[in-house]
């Protein structure tokens, strides 16, 4: 029997193809959003959304999947630098589907939608059209345009403005930079490293619909959203029961252990460059290439790419991309250039300036920066001394 309802499935898809059109749904059909726990991987730390169709008279058990990628697309990992990610749109059985997630245990909870029938076929239809190979692969933004956020937008898009989203459920509405850290450690380098990447404007207030980019928030917003002034929601599912997976950080493999070490070396090195009046030209080449090049590579982000999301970045304040070119200079002069100082006073002045910045809320950073900061200021102030020896 199941080998039969596979190749019923298999045909009517093959059918969808043929015809370039959607079959009409039955009374019996129905149509949900699933949400899929979070992985240990972190293209799956936030968990995924997908649409499923169903019904039983025709045999369709699909799912629509805006969330593929290919890493085996032409220069895949230069357009992920560039904001130019093409995520596409997929159709494939619920079985093969739910397997991935059974696989890697984690969970995943249906949402049935609350249609018409008229409104099944019209999502039916709208599915079916976006899946033609002319129309399936769109721009991908991680906060903007997810395999999410596009629930949202496609229910309001079909529905127009019978959909209304309640947001009185959130206890306060939150900063994208806040619901990311939501979902990873802010002492793990795959968080420092969003920190550092993204600019000022993740730390602007989402509004309720943008909660939805993350899958959690999707499911949790599609519990109270209405249409036409009813409950969107007609009944909710648990189809795998698994445990949330909880990472757990090793300290001595955190950025922060790591920062502190190298803010207790430059401490006791500077102290005994004082001592015999010396320079460790090695030290200061080191921090001044590795700050620069982050800053040429936060510059790069900012004014050569299409991310939404890299725009404004004041990490550039201490990453500051002049810094690979003194780096050089520093390692290869016997005595500091005369500008040195007053060079070193505006390394000092940028990061001042960074604090007034994180203060006022500007632009939030990660705290994990702070030893990181304490090294680079000990460092200038003391070149700022030695300049003057």
């Amino acid at each position: 029997m199941k080998q039969r309802f596979f190749f019923f499935s298999l045909l009517l898809l093959v059918g969808f193809k043929l015809f370039s059109q959607a079959p009409q749904l039955s009374e019996k059909s129905q149509i949900s959003l699933l949400t899929c726990a979070a992985g240990d991987e972190l293209y799956y730390a936030f968990g995924h959304s997908a649409f499923r169709v169903q019904d039983p008279v025709l045999g369709i058990d699909v799912v629509y999947n805006y969330g593929t990628f290919d890493f085996n697309q032409p220069n895949f990992y230069l357009n992920f630098v560039k904001g130019r990610m093409i995520y596409s749109l997929s159709r494939r059985s619920f079985e093969a589907f739910l397997y991935e997630y059974e696989l890697e245990k984690r969970w995943v909870k249906e949402q049935i939608l609350d249609l018409t029938l008229e409104e099944r076929n019209q999502l039916l239809a709208f599915f079916e059209e976006n899946y033609m190979p002319q129309n399936r692969d769109y721009l991908y933004d991680p906060l903007l345009n997810n395999c999410s956020s596009i629930t949202g937008k496609i229910l309001k898009e079909q529905f127009g403005d019978a959909i209304e989203f309640d947001g009185s459920y959130l206890e306060e509405r939150y900063s994208f930079r806040q619901l990311v850290r939501q979902f990873l450690d802010t002492n793990s380098w795959s968080m420092f490293g969003i920190d550092l990447a993204f600019g000022s404007r993740v730390d602007r207030t989402a509004t309720v619909q943008e909660h939805m980019f993350l899958p959690y928030y999707a499911m949790i917003q599609v519990r109270h959203t209405t249409k036409d002034g009813k409950p969107l929601l007609k009944r909710e599912r648990t189809i795998l029961d698994y445990t949330e997976h909880e990472g757990q950080n090793f300290f001595p493999l955190t950025p922060l252990f790591w920062f502190i070490l190298l803010l207790v070396f430059t401490g006791i090195v500077t102290y005994l460059d004082h001592q015999h009046k010396a320079r460790s030209r090695w030290l200061d080449f080191s921090l001044f290439l590795i700050t620069g090049l982050i800053g040429i590579f936060l510059f790069f982000l900012w004014f050569a790419t299409d991310h939404t999301s890299t725009p404004n970045n004041f990490n550039i304040l201490w990453a500051f991309p002049l810094n690979a070119i003194v780096a050089f200079i520093l390692v290869f002069e016997d005595k500091l250039p005369e500008w040195s100082s007053k060079y070193m006073y505006a390394m000092l002045g940028l990061m001042g300036l960074m604090l007034v910045l994180w203060i006022f809320h500007v632009q939030i950073f990660s705290p994990v920066l702070i030893p990181l900061l304490l090294t680079l200021a000990i460092r200038y102030g003391y070149l700022i001394r030695y300049s003057k020896l």
